[in-house]
């Protein structure tokens, strides 16, 4: 229904909830100037709000001006009733941006305010003609649940011209609750990137990632893996640990001694936990997939190291690092790198890790395969290449015994997926490569998920990266239940509609839930936590 206010005797139709413009509002001369016309529209972008940041952006306002002299904004009032918990909210504050529609904190309006179903903020912002944007912010409790959600809509805008009832412009939406796992400057490090998340065989969560203390830069930098640590489900995280830093070897400086790429493998047999990771000595300046940052043959200074270190119990303590170069890599490749991944175990035990490398100075010269151990880790054999041009990978097996490998790919703009049957010996094209799941060229992680349904043994396959194939915006999860022959948009599960790096991680937690970390638009490394049924039954 129109809302009518007079200003200077005039009748004036300001905003109107179906979206459609308000009639021209036309003055004569004797009655003095053309009065505001307006409308607004509430809408809330699709991102997680998290624990740890100070702001977590729940509603956009859009207030239009198409004509007359400036009106003055008085009063916002936003209603919380999709929120399942207001216990979860620490505080709620609105802000002005100006003409851009991005959030920012610079400009508050009015006074933070406590949570409730109905809230109002009182304060003066002249409305100008074109757009006039506004933002409510949460501050979430550290004890917010993660199964919760919170939601608020604009419901109306008193002005010195009358009062405009703004469009929602996304009815039902509501933001999940996620952790700021990691930010800039925590424990000082300028930049958090590349995690893989795995659970051990004792229910702890683990997840590691590049710090790079300096700058956001990939290797060649100073940059170190740690480890964030869960013992209840991903609600709390241990203080950071360092489980690999090379330090001044070779009488170098850290900058130029630094470890990337991590990868994780938990051996569910024994317990026993490895992670992985890529170092380089010397070479500042270069990049280890772009032409001679890694060379040919085995020599520390010349080709990057794949180095391993182990915990044996539950990812407190870490072994020193051993150095598997003259294993693992062949002396032609320039690079054998881990994935930046968690890898998988199959029934008989065996331990099966994704790796990438490149076999040439070219740009296109990457492949990507798994290697294996039969051997609870004492040893590993790695196998032939799947995929040239193509290099981050994941691994699944599927139900007939196979392992599939999904890949970025260099290429095009699709992922590359590959099948073997012989543990990497040999591999064949699956019917979905290069065709089907779209990507920007990035990191993405593809878990099996066992579960029951009606007495029955089922699996399904879940896929997330950014799901676009420009930028790495609109990270999101989607599910197979035919072993990625299909992956219907019915089961597409859009986590963040901004711009992150993406590079995300699955894990299963336990029987009922899966948990990702991942390069989102809200924090450095994101951590969110689903219910197993949600996924399945959307």
């Amino acid at each position: 229904m129109n809302r009518f206010g007079s200003l200077c005797c005039i009748t004036l139709l300001l905003g109107i909830a179906d979206s459609t413009w308000g009639q021209d509002a036309k003055a004569d001369d004797s009655f003095g100037p053309v009065v505001p016309k307006a409308r607004a529209v509430s809408s809330q972008p699709v991102h997680p709000v998290l624990i740890r940041n100070e702001h977590g952006p729940l509603t956009r306002v859009v207030v239009e001006v198409t004509e007359g002299e400036e009106a003055v904004a008085k009063s916002f009032v936003f209603q919380l009733d999709g929120t399942d918990d207001l216990g979860d909210l620490e505080s709620l504050t609105l802000f002005s941006t100006g003409d851009k529609e991005e959030f920012s904190s610079a400009t508050p309006i009015g006074e933070p305010a406590k949570p409730a179903k109905t809230v109002t903020f009182r304060g003066e912002r002249v409305l100008n003609a074109g757009k006039n944007v506004f933002w409510l912010s949460c501050r979430l409790k550290p004890t917010a649940d993660l199964a919760h959600r919170v939601a608020a809509t604009c419901r109306s805008i008193k002005t010195t011209a009358g009062e405009l009832t703004p469009r929602d412009d996304s009815p039902g939406e509501r933001h999940r609750i996620g952790i700021a796992l990691r930010k800039h400057k925590d424990d000082g490090v300028h930049t958090y990137r590349i995690p893989a998340l795995a659970t051990s065989a004792k229910g702890a969560m683990l997840c590691v990632y590049d710090m790079r203390r300096r700058m956001g830069r990939d290797l060649q930098e100073d940059i170190d893996i740690g480890l964030s640590r869960s013992t209840d489900g991903g609600q709390n995280w241990e203080p950071v640990r360092v489980i690999m830093d090379m330090g001044e070897y070779g009488g170098l400086p850290q900058e130029q001694n630094g470890c990337s790429d991590p990868g994780l493998i938990v051996d569910r047999q024994t317990g026993e936990i490895f992670c992985f990771a890529v170092w380089m000595n010397g070479k500042p300046g270069k990049h280890q997939w772009n032409d001679d940052g890694s060379e040919p043959g085995f020599e520390i200074g010349k080709s990057a190291q794949f180095l391993m270190v182990r915990s044996k119990d539950d990812g407190l303590t870490w072994s020193k690092p051993e150095n598997l170069t003259r294993k693992l890599k062949q002396e032609a490749w320039w690079l054998l790198a881990p994935s930046p991944q968690q890898g998988i175990n199959l029934p008989d035990g065996t331990l099966v890790m994704p790796v990438e490398g490149r076999d040439g100075r070219d740009a296109l010269s990457t492949f990507a395969t798994i290697m294996i151990s039969r051997d609870h880790g004492a040893t590993w054999t790695v196998g032939k290449p799947a995929f040239s041009g193509g290099n981050e990978c994941q691994a699944a097996q599927l139900g007939d015994g196979s392992i599939m490998l999904n890949m970025r790919n260099d290429h095009e703009r699709f992922r590359a997926v590959f099948v073997t049957k012989d543990l990497g010996q040999t591999w064949q094209p699956h019917a979905t490569n290069r065709n089907t799941l779209i990507e920007p060229n990035c990191n993405g992680s593809l878990l099996r998920v066992d579960y029951e349904s009606e007495g029955m043994k089922k699996h399904v396959l879940l896929f997330a990266n950014p799901h676009t194939q420009q930028g790495r915006t609109h990270h999101t999860i989607q599910l197979s239940f035919d072993d990625g022959r299909t992956w219907p948009k019915s089961h597409h599960l859009l986590l963040d509609e901004g711009r992150g790096a993406g590079y995300p991680s699955l894990t299963r937690i336990d029987d009922r839930h899966v948990g990702i970390v991942y390069e989102g638009s809200q924090s450095h490394l994101v951590f969110e936590k689903f219910a197993l049924d949600e996924l399945l039954k959307r």
